[in-house]
């Protein structure tokens, strides 16, 4: 048996030798190329979101005007939120390729790791600044149909229950629980699609350390 191993290994032994030996430039390359592979299709896929919210308003949504000055006030803060989060997404998509010519200009290892650290930074922002645009337009969705236009059905039950307080606590706490779930539902939604991408620029940068820069 021990003679059987002392074969196999001998003619391992062999065979490593004649395998090629990747350089530290050799490794580094195929790191780079990965990495900025990676925060290119970032980059991509950040237009394509950016296309698909812009697409959603083409889209005809039959909803009753609400009147009143509280309406104007609601619809001057839906605009507010509009415009604040497409000039925001825009600074993301030209940061998102500041960070791809950055990493596809960069020439030393110790770079590439600020580069992927960097990037892997103003993704997790962006999820954020998503995630609070989300829940601030809730509040505001909210607020306009309940308060300022609220159905019918709901007005008379108020009206007539013994304590409205109660009710608008119960309701408030609904509204909690639908914007925690959704809310998680988009978290859950952009960690496919980037987490994906973070989790190969993670992989690349401990690689690098690797390396003993």
């Amino acid at each position: 048996m021990m003679d059987e191993l002392e074969l196999l290994k001998k003619d391992w032994q062999k065979k490593e030798v004649n395998l090629p030996k990747l350089s530290f430039d050799d490794i580094y390359k195929m790191i780079w190329q990965k990495s900025s592979s990676v925060v290119k299709w970032i980059f991509y896929i950040s237009i394509a979101e950016f296309i698909f919210w812009i697409g959603l308003n083409f889209i005809p949504i039959n909803t009753e005007e609400i009147e009143g000055k509280g309406s104007e006030l609601m619809m001057l803060i839906e605009s507010v939120i509009d415009i604040t989060f497409y000039i925001v997404m825009i600074y993301f998509i030209f940061k998102f390729y500041q960070n791809y010519r950055k990493i596809s200009a960069t020439d030393s290892a110790k770079e590439l790791m600020k580069k992927i650290l960097k990037t892997r930074k103003t993704v997790m922002r962006y999820v954020w600044f998503n995630l609070a645009i989300f829940a601030i337009t809730m509040v505001v969705v909210f607020i306009e149909v309940v308060v300022f236009n609220p159905p019918k059905e709901f007005t008379d039950y108020i009206s007539q229950a013994d304590s409205s307080m109660t009710i608008w606590v119960v309701l408030c706490l609904i509204f909690l629980v639908v914007i925690l779930v959704f809310g998680a539902f988009l978290w859950g939604f952009y960690k496919v699609l980037y987490g994906i991408l973070l989790k190969r620029l993670n992989t690349n940068y401990k690689e690098l350390k690797k390396l003993e820069i």
